[in-house]
């Protein structure tokens, strides 16, 4: 063992001055969690209610321009699926064709 070693571990309190091992220590136990009471159900819906104050809601037209770039989108998938699988069908059933 390297002094830097012997050094760090005397840091460390794993190891005395003269070079002996240090004796273990239990490790310190954390402090107890405080207990929390259960909220009622209408202080529940006051903090679900003020949380939603904090949204920032879509305006009528993103939510119409999010929603037709979706449908497009699942159009387009959708060709591009069924022209995959027209595609690898129709290669399949032509190399096992007997």
């Amino acid at each position: 063992m390297n002094r830097q070693t012997k050094r760090m571990l005397q840091r460390q309190g794993q190891m005395r001055p003269d070079g002996t091992p240090a004796p273990r220590q239990a490790p310190p136990r954390p402090a107890p969690r405080p207990v929390q009471q259960r909220t009622g159900p209408s202080q529940f819906a006051r903090e679900v209610r003020a949380e939603l104050r904090k949204v920032a809601w879509p305006t009528r037209d993103e939510i119409w321009n999010y929603s037709i770039v979706v449908l497009i989108t699942v159009v387009v998938l959708g060709f591009v699926i069924f022209g995959l699988d027209f595609f690898f069908a129709r290669a399949v059933l032509f190399l096992f064709k007997s």
